[in-house]
Parts: structure tokens; sequence; C-alpha cells
């Protein structure tokens, strides 16, 4: 049995249909739907993908952000995962501990099997899907970023049958090259002569393009589209040939994609309020504001004190949502008025000393699509953008098909989550799972649970905290042992403060 795991960056599944995604939804009918799919928090594509591969959030593998902070050298030092170089060095100088959980590619090297990584991410993500690569002699490339391919004397053997790694398309622009690339890689030199146990296909579009051009725009829906055309390659192979072989796909997103309405400066309003912010620890910052769409903020002061009138002052602005600082009880954060940073499973010692999304509504962009949000980056409102709690981006695409799993237009409505892939393929390839895996294999959707779904226990729970005016609302369910987060909200109304902030500005 061997498996192909492919990956839309950033695909909405309400964007899945038979006129846009024409082969995904072929493939829908020839397996099961998850259709209560999950990521996790952040919903950021360098924390989902480690969960994908280690099978456990943030506060396991502790890849707390697209970019964090390093207190555990001195100077602290700002570290932007995107950087595939500087992830290896990190990995080099920490002994293998850059991600402090066992990834699935080290996991099948330890039972002689292999994995292979064909992405058209940033140069760090794709290191991240196999950062140990190297050590086993694996297969990783990149559509685009020569530094995080490896081995060498394999990219040459493979550029010179394909031709050379494309360059990576303009800020902005829609990438087609990478996506044809790293499909012809997989279809005529990695499958054929390589056969990896598991392979990791990851298209890095919709998600680039939803951030310069809207998650439903014209263009957007023309990369999807092409994306899809790319992945109809790898199906006609499946059908004739890889399905035969014992293939088995599994198709995912890891993560949604909100619309950016109204535009905030986290730095200038706790500029305002009297501290002095940076982007980096430095001499002078008494907070790190990490860049993005994830609130993250690193306290020079530490103290309870400090802490508590940091999250005060974000309860009293208008575009803030959910807050998180460490855990004071199984419920409530250390700042009054926050929540546990373990109920959103992101409390690893790397994690900031707050985290917050910012406040999200329900309302329709000009695309139709539902989901909008307060944002902080220099682009225009009316992008797509995502890392919080709103349930568009938590939703993922999820499917299954092949030998392995119930099939044939089947829909799954048992919620499941981007860390249940992992521990269901060492399952199917009757390997252990690992204590440090917190997903759990999707019985519900293997051919071996026969004809009737497996009794599962559903429970779904709202927790509740707040300072003052300020109120907010967590929604989870459980799965038998596993939680799963449905969303997060704050008890007030967002249009009313979208125009006073509005107006105030």
């Amino acid at each position: 049995m061997k498996f192909l795991v492919v990956s839309f960056d950033g695909l909405r599944p309400d964007l899945v249909s038979a006129s846009l995604t024409p082969n995904i939804c072929r493939l829908q009918s020839l397996g099961i739907t998850l259709s209560r799919h999950r990521t996790v928090y952040p919903s950021e594509t360098r924390v989902a993908f480690p969960s994908l591969v280690t099978g456990t959030t943030s506060s396991g593998h502790g890849m707390v952000g697209n970019k964090f902070v390093d207190r555990s050298v001195v100077p602290n030092r700002y570290i932007d995962t995107a950087d595939a170089v500087l992830l290896d060095r990190l990995n080099r100088e920490s002994n293998g501990n850059l991600m402090t959980a066992p990834t699935l590619g080290e996991l099948l090297a330890g039972s002689s099997k292999t994995m292979a990584v064909l992405a058209t991410n940033t140069p760090g993500t794709t290191r991240l899907f196999h950062h140990k690569a190297e050590d086993f002699g694996h297969v990783r490339f990149s559509g685009h970023f020569r530094e995080a391919c490896t081995p060498t004397a394999v990219l040459a053997e493979l550029e010179a049958g394909l031709g050379a790694l494309p360059p990576a398309p303009e800020k902005g622009e829609p990438d087609t090259s990478g996506q044809v690339w790293i499909t012809s890689a997989f279809l005529d030199y990695v499958w054929p002569k390589l056969k990896p146990d598991v392979t990791i296909l990851s298209y890095g579009e919709p998600d680039t393009t939803s951030h310069f051009h809207g998650t439903a725009s014209a263009v957007t829906r023309s990369i999807t589209e092409f994306c899809d055309a790319q992945f109809g390659r790898v199906l006609d192979w499946w059908e004739a040939e890889g399905r035969d072989a014992g293939v088995q796909i599994v198709i995912l997103s890891d993560h949604g994609h909100v619309t950016a309405h109204t535009r905030v400066s986290v730095t200038y309003e706790l500029r305002s309020a009297g501290y002095s912010p940076g982007a980096a620890p430095e001499s002078g910052v008494d907070v790190v504001v990490v860049p993005g769409q994830v609130g993250a903020l690193y306290l020079a002061d530490r103290s309870q004190a400090n802490l508590a009138r940091l999250v005060e002052t974000l309860m009293n602005r208008p575009w803030c949502g959910p807050i998180f600082t460490a855990p004071k009880n199984s419920v409530e954060g250390l700042a009054p008025g926050s929540f546990a940073s373990t109920l959103v499973f992101a409390d690893h010692h790397r994690a900031p000393d707050v985290y917050f999304s910012f406040k999200t509504d329900d309302s329709i962009d000009a695309f139709g699509m539902r989901g909008g949000t307060f944002y902080d980056n220099d682009r225009v409102p009316g992008l797509g953008v995502h890392g919080g709690l709103h349930p568009k981006e938590l939703a993922a695409v999820g499917l299954m098909a092949g030998s392995a799993f119930r099939g044939r237009g089947l829909i799954s409505e048992v919620p499941s989550g981007i860390c249940d892939i992992a521990p269901t393929i060492l399952h199917l390839l009757g390997l252990p799972v690992p204590a440090p895996m917190t997903g759990r294999v999707l019985r519900e959707a293997l051919s071996e649970a026969g004809p009737a779904t497996p009794e599962l226990r559903i429970e779904c729970e709202t927790l509740q905290t707040g300072l003052n005016a300020y109120r907010q609302e967590l929604h989870r369910v459980r799965v038998d042992g596993t939680t799963y987060i449905d969303g997060a909200t704050v008890a007030s109304t967002s249009s009313t403060h979208r125009k006073e902030f509005e107006a105030a500005e």
C-alpha cells in the first residue's frame, strides 16, 4: 500500500465545485469526503503543515506561527519560517529538534520506508514537510527554490529530463510553472523510479493568489482551476495505473480564507496606549508585534501585571477578537478575561505571551464569499487572509479514495482534522502510532470498518470568559478523545464596531 497526499494551499471547501474543480469532484465520486474537516490554530500554513506530518498541534511540534520569537537564545531572535536555510541551521543548532515531535518522514525511515515531497509553497514550508529528508536520502523538491531541494544528484537528473527549476513568479502573480513542474516530476520520475511509500504533492495555490487578488476573484478562480487540471493529470495516472498499484489518495487543504475588510495597525494602537512596540526583539522594544494576521505578542517584561495590562488594552479595541494566554486553569488564561491557550492546543514554550485573533463577522464580500475580518497588513481591503478562528478560516478540504477507504461518493459528517492524516496513514501501513500524535485514526472512513460507520461519541461544547464588557466564546467539538476547534467569537456587533472604528480613523 502506498499513499499520495495532495494539498491545495488555502482552498476553501465551499469553492470545490464541478465547474471550478472538476477533477477533485471526480475523485469525490470515487471516495469519501470529510465534510467537517478542520485545521489547527493558528490557521497558518507553517503551523498546519507541521501538524499534518507530526499528527499533533503546535503545542506538540513547536511551529507556533509563520513567524515567531525564539527565546531560547540571548538576545532573543525573530524567526521567519519561510526561510529554508534558516530552518536547516536552527535544526542543526538544536541537535535535530527544530520540531519537537517526530515527523511522518522520520517514522517511515525508522521502518525502512520512504517519503517524497514535491511542493510549490515557500522554501521554508517545503522543508517543513520533511525537514530531515537529507538524513535518510529521501526526496524533497521545491518547484522553484533550490535551497529546499534534496538530494542534489537526483535534482540534477530530474532537471535534465524536465528542464531547470522555473523561477518563482513575480510577487502577487499566480504560479503556473511550478505546479506543472512538480506534477511532471511526480509522474515522470518520482513515481516510476522511486515509488515512495508516501508522497506529498503540495500545490502552493490558490493561497498566494487569494492574498493578492481575493479569495473568489476571477484570477484566483483561474489558478484554482489550473491546479485542479494539474491534479487531473495525476488522477488520470491513478485511474490507469496507480489505483491498481495500491496507491491511496488523500486530498486536503491547510486552511481556508476570509476577506480583509478594515485595516488597523496593532503597532500604532499599542504605541498610542503607551507601549514601545517593534517587529523584532531589540533594545527599547517592550512588546514584539509579530507581523501577520494572527496576533502574536511577546513581552519584554513578562510579569503578571504587565500581561494583564496588555490584554486589557486589547480588549478595549474594537478590532480585537478572541484572546489566549498561558493557562491559569482549564478554561481561563493568566490574564483576566483571556482563554487558556491549552484550549486551542497552542501552549508550546515558543508560543507568544498573548495570542489574539482579529474580530471577524459573517459579511459577504464582493465575490459572494461569507466571512470578513479586520486585518493588519499593507494590502487593500477585499483580499483573502487567514490565521484566526472564523469557521471559514478553520474549514479545510478533506477527501480520501482508494481500496483502504470507504467510497463511491460517501460523505462523512464526523468531525476530523489535519492532525488525523498521519496516524491514519501509519495505521494503514501497519506501523505504530506514537504517543506524541494527538490526532486519531479516521476509522469511520476506512473500508475495514465495514458498511456501517463505527459508533463514535460526538459532543459539542461552548466555553465562555471575559472581562467587563468584553466577552468571548470558543466552540469546540469532541470525537471520542479528540477535540477540534469549530470557531470563536467576541460578543459584540462587528458592523457597529467597524463604523465606530472607521469614524475614529
